[in-house]
């Protein structure tokens, strides 16, 4: 897979507008934060922000209050969030930047504290939120998707975004990933589950689980886990654009799974390969 021309399908593909580690930490975290549904819906809201936000994200956030949030928010709306939302986990930034030096340093103390990834990202977004509602719901109106944005508490969920965010911060650097994040190990980090990974998952025998859960999310890392210890989620990007791309679509086709480069591996396709004009 050409990694490099894949980045331009995925939300990644922001902060790689950026050098400085604070840049690339505060634009992936708001990038990741909003990609959920269609890319060609939620890429043209994040590119909006970030251009707006001037050539340093992480100086952006840093001096923000909340007129300027209204500035920048006011009728912003994408699926469940509206600007409320947004603001919070800009200011929520900002605060931490100044307080803490980098949300690094905010993910290091809550894994300090909790010994789990899934504490670590609990006392992370419970962190960023901690930013004072009132004023922003006079400027900007009620929040409306905001647990979905930063969920706090965690609960059962995959917290794919989250998962994602850590996965660009913290393995590589590579071709995609930034490795910019010291304190945390990337033996220690959590497949980012969706229903691409979830499909992948199912067919290459990683697990027999069909729930997009923090649980099967850790059992597919387990597996992975087997095959590289040290880098377990380095498989992620491979495995979740070859679902995205369509060379492994949700409807399997016995002539594309006869193609198919992962087919020794596969739970599925030999199956489906020997009865050509099958479909699955």
């Amino acid at each position: 897979m050409d990694e490099r021309a894949r980045i331009g399908f995925d939300p990644v593909e922001f902060p790689h507008r950026y050098a400085d580690p604070r840049d690339i930490e505060v634009s992936a975290l708001l990038a990741a934060a909003l990609a959920y549904g269609r890319a060609d819906l939620f890429r043209p809201k994040v590119d909006s922000l970030l251009q707006r936000m001037g050539p340093s994200p992480a100086a952006f956030v840093r001096t923000l209050k909340v007129e300027g949030a209204r500035a920048l928010l006011e009728g912003f709306v994408y699926r469940f969030n509206v600007g409320t939302d947004v603001a919070v986990l800009l200011l929520g930034m900002g605060r931490a930047l100044r307080e803490h030096g980098s949300l690094e340093a905010v993910f290091a103390r809550g894994l300090e504290a909790r010994g789990t990834l899934h504490g670590a990202l609990d006392v992370f977004t419970t962190t960023l939120r901690q930013v004072p509602l009132e004023p922003l719901r006079a400027k900007l109106g009620p929040e409306r998707g905001l647990h979905h944005l930063l969920p706090s508490p965690l609960g059962a969920g995959a917290a794919k975004r989250l998962n994602l965010y850590l996965r660009w911060m913290v393995r590589g650097p590579d071709a995609v990933d930034f490795g910019i994040w010291k304190r945390v190990p990337p033996a220690s980090l959590v497949i980012p589950l969706d229903t691409h990974i979830g499909r992948m998952a199912q067919h290459l025998g990683l697990t027999a689980r069909t729930d997009l859960t923090w649980r099967t999310a850790e059992e597919v890392t387990a597996a992975l886990r087997q095959i590289d210890p040290v880098d377990p989620v380095r498989f992620d990007f491979a495995l979740c654009h070859f679902g995205m791309s369509g060379a492994c679509p949700a409807q399997l086709e016995a002539s594309r799974c006869a193609r198919c480069s992962l087919l020794s591996v596969c739970q599925v396709g030999p199956k489906l390969a020997a009865r050509p004009g099958r479909r699955a």
